[in-house]
């Protein structure tokens, strides 16, 4: 048995050594992995969204002719991206948002482990539904007749996903847990509609005012998008930049989050 504070009861009532912040932060990871199956609208719309917009989108050249290669390959970039924002920004946001309203993650707050595990954790969670949703989507992308050539490199396209995750997955819980619940609802929804035009995941970037669009390469969303392109073969550059920048916003972030975290 445990306590309400983690520590483990022996059968003697005599009390254990508490769970370590690694077990810890596991256990809460499988319970956050059991909370999300069963939000089966939510994980639809973080499933169905990115998907549909690479099926549609790569019917069309939003380009303007100013881009080369087929408009897979620059959707399929953008469509992880936006799959990205969806689960590790909105819809994290707003679960949480409204857990902690309905004082669900009040009563973790006596954990030992803190903010941090509970980071660490809904972050993790969200890692494990992204795996499956670039699954699906590079699985449609090779039905739409892109192909994985010897320009992409899987470790940037790893450390662009991992990386960005962790950003938004920090904002996220950043809103989540410092905003009213209604307040994170309208805010996350908002500023996901202007990740998508300032990020270059529906058109690209250099179609935006010049200012804007080297504004927007400071910040997550364009930095993710470059980096995957970049890594998935979409456009030739280097991403060390984007890279740098998304570790720098993921640190700030993820660290805000668990030092800003109100349980209730």
């Amino acid at each position: 048995m445990s306590g309400p504070d983690g520590t483990r009861l022996l059968g003697t009532g005599a009390p254990a050594r508490p769970a370590s912040w690694t077990s810890k932060t596991l256990a809460l990871t499988a319970n956050e992995l059991r909370l999300a199956m069963r939000r089966g609208e939510s994980l639809l719309i973080t499933f169905v969204i990115p998907a549909g917009v690479l099926l549609v989108f790569s019917s069309f050249d939003l380009s303007g002719g100013s881009s080369t290669g087929r408009p897979v390959d620059r959707m399929l970039p953008g469509s992880m991206s936006l799959a990205i924002l969806a689960a590790s920004m909105v819809s994290l946001a707003i679960a949480t948002g409204f857990e902690r309203s309905y004082g669900v993650i009040k009563r973790l707050g006596g954990s030992p482990a803190g903010t941090s595990a509970l980071v660490a954790s809904k972050t993790a969670g969200v890692i494990v539904v992204e795996a499956v949703q670039v699954v699906l989507l590079v699985a449609i992308a090779l039905a739409l007749g892109w192909s994985a050539g010897p320009a992409v490199s899987a470790p940037l396209v790893l450390a662009g996903l991992v990386l960005g995750t962790v950003a938004f997955a920090g904002f996220g819980l950043l809103m989540a847990g410092t905003l009213r619940a209604e307040a994170t609802l309208a805010l996350a929804n908002l500023l996901f509609l202007v990740s998508l035009v300032i990020g270059g995941v529906i058109m690209p970037l250099d179609k935006l005012p010049a200012t804007l669009a080297s504004a927007s390469l400071l910040l997550p969303p364009a930095a993710l998008t470059r980096a995957l392109t970049i890594g998935l073969g979409g456009a030739a550059g280097d991403a060390t930049e984007a890279v740098v920048v998304l570790g720098v916003w993921a640190v700030l972030l993820a660290g805000l989050a668990a030092r800003k975290f109100r349980w209730d």
